[in-house]
């Protein structure tokens, strides 16, 4: 009976602690080690199971290290000249590594502290080193990566989807331009090898059919049509200049410069598109750009939209483009879409509920507050949310968790719209992979990577469990990033500053679409340009690695450079707004901003957000009078 009460207790306590949402201060080890103890115990446990794990193989083994080897003068040298080392180790990564998992003190690049649960899985699953090229290497981590993939094709709402991780967004960039080259030149490897089967159809047509219109003409080969007509496609080398224009806006990643370069189809073949004042593609010249190249008959390969640009934080119109596409298919115009939502991806779990449905933006303010996602006032623009909506018709999308999913280096990961287009770039290694088995025994097959770090899916795939990739989840620790970034742009709109005499003014970029905030110093009443370009860049210098030992800094950011020659005019208006004219742009053509990525899990509580903006703005004030004559 006493048992029988101990065990209701429990239950009752169970239900007691179950969750609707998140508590994001749980999933951290935190930045004073306020959850240390918990990751100690759980890394020690995981670690012991292991231990025991190689202690009960076969446990009539004979052992490969004797208590007499333990003994020798040369295995205790060795013992001790390793401890040294990993000293060596320890004594550089405290002195020579940023700070990210502070609570307000870094203020910069893409980073901040990482899961706990991720951390651990990746510790957990190193002890095995498994490699996700081929299934016997990797039975467990094979499988959570197919997993992870699933999870990725269901954040997107792409119900045909498939999906992987990638090194990182670069590679997945590749791997996107890769499958629009491959894909696209299917109907010219055919027109070569099937000529009956496309014989009614111009070369033009061609080149403008869509992805499922070229799946759908595959599925009735035979395996020998399809390896011919695979073979006569652009991995053979053939017809690539002739697929056309991959287009990106000016915000564009420098990653696809690079995929161009090594996918063969060249950085002459790249144009990018004008952005308007808001850092947005603009529709308008990217609908000009397509008819008038379509008029001298060059086609289209491809289309970039971005959802989080890695400079400003905005999110393109996808949705728009999607609807350009729509229209000019039906005059025989069509181009692959992918989104690059490196930086931005994870955000959708803002707007999914837990069935994973995408939530109708009238009833979005009321869903936020059934589930605590802001605690201040916080504005999604719709076209931000159509943005976000319209993802699920990309053909392909780049996501990477080692950003806004908060796991550790190095994963990326990719979304193509049907698993199918797999078939399309698929190769085999016949000492790895069956033509029979099907993935994720031979994921190697289908990705631009061999061998990978199995620990990596481990700890992606924890993450994604622990905080579910909807509001609940991902949903809670996102909105916490979303709200101190617009509190912190809030807070720098009305900051200046009084040095030796002199009033330094902030002036914050525009509104953030996602959490980077941008902004510029500047001596009131100065109308020289590169001055204030100067003032900028001595910021940046003495709140960066740049100045020396960084864990010692009370501020520590990033910075970027606007220039004319990468963003057209755009700035003009923010120049305008800090009291230039037209003209100081036209000469200077560029302008130096602070960056920074506000993706600390922390600052959406007041306390915490009141207490380290004080201990900034005394920062920023003391390394403005080092800097002013």
């Amino acid at each position: 009976d006493k048992h029988m009460y101990l065990q209701d207790i429990d239950q009752q306590n169970m239900e007691g602690r179950k969750m609707k949402d998140m508590d994001i201060k749980a999933v951290f080890i935190g930045d004073k080690a306020e959850n240390g103890p918990v990751y100690k115990m759980l890394l020690n446990k995981m670690v012991d199971e292991h231990l025991g794990w190689r202690e009960n193989y076969i446990p009539s083994d004979m052992p490969a290290i004797s208590e007499g080897d333990k003994l020798t003068p040369d295995y205790l040298a060795t013992r001790d000249h390793m401890i040294e080392v990993l000293d060596e180790v320890s004594q550089r990564l405290r002195a020579g590594s940023i700070p990210w998992h502070s609570a307000g003190r870094y203020w910069g690049q893409m980073n901040a502290e990482t899961l706990m649960p991720a951390l651990l899985a990746y510790n957990y699953a190193m002890l095995w080193n498994p490699n996700n090229v081929a299934l016997e290497s990797s039975m467990a981590t094979s499988q959570m990566e197919a997993e992870v993939g699933q999870d990725f094709a269901s954040l997107f709402n792409m119900t045909d989807g498939w999906g992987h991780i990638a090194a990182d967004g670069s590679i997945a960039n590749l791997e996107g331009l890769w499958y629009a080259r491959c894909i696209k030149s299917i109907p010219l490897a055919v027109k070569e090898v099937l000529p009956e089967k496309v014989k009614k159809m111009s070369e033009w047509e061609l080149l403008n059919l869509s992805v499922e219109e070229i799946l759908e003409m595959t599925e009735s080969f035979t395996d020998e049509e399809m390896d011919e007509v695979k073979a006569a496609s652009s991995r053979s080398g053939k017809n690539i200049q002739r697929l056309g224009k991959w287009l990106v806006p000016q915000t564009k990643h420098y990653s696809w410069m690079k995929a161009l370069d090594i996918c063969g189809v060249g950085l002459d073949q790249m144009v990018a598109i004008p952005v308007q004042e808001d850092y947005r593609m603009d529709i308008n010249a990217l609908e000009k750009t397509i008819r008038e190249l379509a008029g001298q008959k060059i086609p289209i390969l491809g289309v970039v939209a971005v959802v989080g640009t890695t400079e400003e934080g905005q999110v393109d119109s996808v949705d728009k483009i999607v609807q350009l596409r729509e229209r000019l298919k039906d005059e025989g115009i069509y181009f692959y879409l992918h989104v690059d939502a490196a930086y931005g991806g994870y955000a959708r779990s803002l707007f999914l509920n837990e069935a994973g449905e995408f939530v109708p933006y009238a009833s979005l303010a009321e869903f936020f507050e059934e589930h605590h996602v802001f605690h201040h006032c916080v504005t999604i623009d719709k076209e931000v949310y159509e943005g976000f909506r319209a993802i699920s018709e990309a053909d392909s999308v780049t996501i990477d968790p080692h950003k806004m999913g908060y796991v550790p280096y190095a994963a990326g990961g990719i979304v193509i719209k049907h698993k199918n287009m797999r078939n399309i770039i698929s190769y085999f290694a016949p000492y790895v992979f069956e033509k029979s088995v099907k993935a994720p025994d031979m994921l190697g097959a289908y990705i631009l990577e061999g061998s990978k770090a199995g620990a990596t899916a481990a700890a992606v795939w924890t993450a994604h469990r622990v905080l579910p990739l909807n509001v609940t989840g991902y949903g809670q620790l996102i909105g916490a990033s979303i709200e101190a970034a617009q509190r912190f742009r809030e807070f720098l709109d009305h900051l200046t500053f009084t040095v030796k005499g002199k009033t330094i003014e902030v002036y914050p970029l525009n509104h953030p679409d996602f959490n980077m905030v941008n902004w510029v110093f500047k001596e009131q009443g100065c109308t020289d340009l590169n001055a204030i370009n100067e003032l900028n860049e001595k910021m940046f210098d003495r709140s960066s690695y740049m100045d020396g030992d960084v864990y010692g800094e009370r501020f520590i950011t990033s910075h970027t450079t606007f220039t004319q020659e990468d963003y057209g005019d755009s700035p003009i208006r923010f120049v305008e707004r800090m009291g230039l004219t037209k003209e100081e742009w036209k000469k200077e053509q560029k302008i130096t901003l602070l960056r920074a990525a506000i993706m600390t899990p922390y600052l959406n509580d007041d306390r915490i957000f009141n207490f380290y903006t004080k201990k900034i703005a005394k920062a920023m004030e003391k390394k403005l009078n080092e800097i002013i004559q």
